[in-house]
């Protein structure tokens, strides 16, 4: 045999998968809390460490690029121990770099690259909920419980709402130490309170045999592929909008920045609804119209009309489509995929969402550095938001009916 399954003493009730979710959910936001620590710090340490633009990139880029990747074995790991043995084990894992960084590791580069590294382990957190979450819950409700657990990435605003406020208020140490102390009570908390779903598929096979067959599936790289555009879209914008709206409006980086902070957030909240959607119509019917808007967006923003109102209208129909396409995918993932293997395939999903935030904001800056315009990069979100409406309305819309036809 290569796999067995668990039985827990109660059912799997409808009370208890709310309290469920919810422990998840907010686990999912104080490690993406964590997760987030040296990104608003990083204008501050340049100017400390006197810096080049290089290294502050690679700052900010090292934990990202960490967490999304390190999504692969701990989403695999997840599907073997279950989310009551990773939650807390992520957090107090968190932890170590989050009190290096904020007691000795903030005096050099090479100390706030290690401490960086190591802090990407937050980030995989979103690895260990999708499939703990989606154990709990049927396949009608999926969808939405998997998206209520996806807005738990509002941790980050967190961060960029509290971290520089702390520094300035009362010294360099408070935000890290107030983050350790949030995920030590967070860790007993799950410890506590977490239980995996009764019946829940655990796998026996070694990790390196699974990660090979969850590479195998089509959903694996399917769903990579539409949440590299989905949710790396949202990451892009949400990096890179300040500095577009300064360029090309001539807004002040405060405005820039409430204006990006509002286009996070209404992604944010539309996430949960492309969950409970695609729990109704079908994911992949949700995945298309949102690729479809994200297009027409950035088709209009291409041309860089007046910012009130098209401007607007568009930034915010982009980020309700990129936040609803998020949720849509991994609705997919839930239907699709083994339920052995959604761990493994929620990693590699995740890591491809986390890359794929990072290619736009590079090509938009070396476009704009060329041509002087946006136009050309805006372009080319358009024609890959085209290509994701291809395949999903091809092979993921057959792969789907061929789950839901005998059903």
């Amino acid at each position: 045999m290569t796999e067995h399954t668990t039985s827990g003493s109660r059912p799997a009730g409808g009370p208890r998968r709310g309290t469920m979710l919810a422990v998840a959910t907010v686990g999912f936001a104080v490690n993406f809390w964590a997760w987030a620590l040296l990104s608003p710090l990083a204008p501050k340490l340049k100017d400390a460490l006197q810096l080049s633009p290089l290294q502050q990139a690679l700052l900010v880029a090292v934990p990202v690029i960490v967490g999304s990747l390190g999504r692969i074995p701990v989403g695999a790991l997840t599907d073997r121990f279950g989310g009551r043995v990773m939650f807390p084990l992520v957090s107090l894992a968190t932890i170590v770099p989050v009190l290096y960084l904020g007691l000795a590791g903030q005096h050099s580069l090479a100390g706030l690259l290690a401490g960086g590294f190591f802090l990407g382990i937050g980030g995989t957190a979103f690895a260990v909920g999708v499939p703990f979450v989606t154990a709990w819950f049927p396949p009608a409700k999926r969808g939405l419980a998997v998206g209520i657990f996806g807005m738990g990435m509002g941790g980050t605003a967190i961060s960029a709402l509290t971290t520089v406020k702390l520094v300035g208020a009362y010294g360099g140490r408070t935000p890290f130490l107030l983050t350790a102390a949030v995920l030590a009570g967070y860790a007993v908390l799950a410890w506590l309170l977490l239980r995996d779903a009764p019946g829940r598929t655990v796998p026996a096979e070694p990790l390196g045999r699974r990660l090979a067959a969850t590479l195998r599936l089509r959903v694996t790289w399917h769903a990579s592929a539409l949440y590299a555009v989905a949710f790396g879209g949202y990451v892009a914008f949400s990096v890179y909008l300040p500095a577009y709206l300064k360029t090309a409006y001539g807004l002040t980086q405060a405005d820039a920045a409430n204006r990006m902070a509002g286009f996070v957030l209404l992604a944010v909240l539309m996430r949960p609804v492309g969950g409970w959607l695609s729990d109704r119509i079908q994911p992949a019917r949700v995945l298309a119209a949102s690729l479809v808007v994200v297009g027409a967006g950035a088709v209009v923003q291409a041309f860089t009309p007046p910012l009130a109102p098209l401007g607007t209208v568009a930034f915010l129909s982009m980020a309700a489509a990129l936040g609803a396409g998020s949720g849509a995918t991994f609705a997919l993932v839930a239907l699709l995929a083994p339920a052995n293997k959604v761990g493994s395939v929620t990693g590699v999903v995740g890591a491809a969402g986390g890359l794929g935030g990072f290619v736009p904001p590079l090509l938009m800056g070396s476009v704009y550095g060329r041509y002087g315009s946006y136009a050309l990069g805006l372009a080319l979100l358009a024609v890959v938001a085209a290509a994701a409406v291809l395949l999903t309305a091809t092979a993921v819309r057959r792969s789907a009916r061929a789950v839901a036809g005998p059903a």
